[in-house]
């Protein structure tokens, strides 16, 4: 029996030694938030460098770039050509404007991609919103096509201008027969008017 006492008691200490190092390990608090970490890298402002990157990738679809890239390469080859051989910085096969070219290019494409992908996000939230709205006014329409087909059942039942103006001469007519000594039988005159209405 005295074995089994003390596994228990032993049991029990590590359970109270657990929860002890449990409550007096520092635990982070989810009402606060966290506190600013150190960063080797340099911090951007994400929309600041997509508008950066978007005008940089507009003036690179101009043909004021096409020309002003144009003139400085002419510039370039010109002046590594006729100036003289010791100011020269890049003789004849051109290998520093090979370069220079290279590294331009391979700084364009990632702007122009980034430049597209913010326009391609553009073009869905607006096309989202452009759903939004025909969704609307089909159900306006839907609606109001309801409200229409409403009141030409609901006219249906209205006597019109025609038919009062048919029964008001009917019943002057009836009038004038009754007037003149003429009696005219009901069926007759029914028989009369299913004919005129025909």
């Amino acid at each position: 029996m005295a074995p089994e006492r003390e596994s228990t008691r032993e049991a029990a200490r590590e359970r109270t030694l657990a929860g002890a190092t449990a409550a007096t390990r520092s635990r982070p608090r989810l009402d606060q938030p966290r506190p600013r970490r150190r960063r080797l890298l340099p911090e951007w402002d994400p929309e600041a460098f997509g508008r950066l990157s978007e005008r940089i990738a507009r003036f690179l679809g101009t043909g004021r770039f096409l020309v002003w890239m144009t003139l400085v390469i002419i510039l370039w080859v010109l002046w590594n050509i006729f100036a003289p051989s010791d100011l020269r910085f890049d003789n004849y096969p051109f290998i520093f404007l090979t370069l220079m070219l290279s590294l331009q290019a391979s700084y364009a494409a990632p702007l122009i991609l980034l430049a597209q992908n913010r326009q391609d996000d553009r073009d869905r939230v607006n096309l989202e919103q452009d759903r939004k709205a025909s969704e609307r006014s089909i159900a306006d329409t839907e609606y109001l096509t309801r409200e229409i087909a409403a009141l030409r059942i609901g006219l249906g039942e209205v006597a019109t201008r025609d038919w009062i103006r048919s029964e008001m001469q009917d019943f002057v007519k009836e009038l004038e027969e009754r007037r003149d000594g003429h009696v005219v039988f009901p069926a007759e005159r029914s028989r009369a008017r299913d004919v005129d209405d025909r």
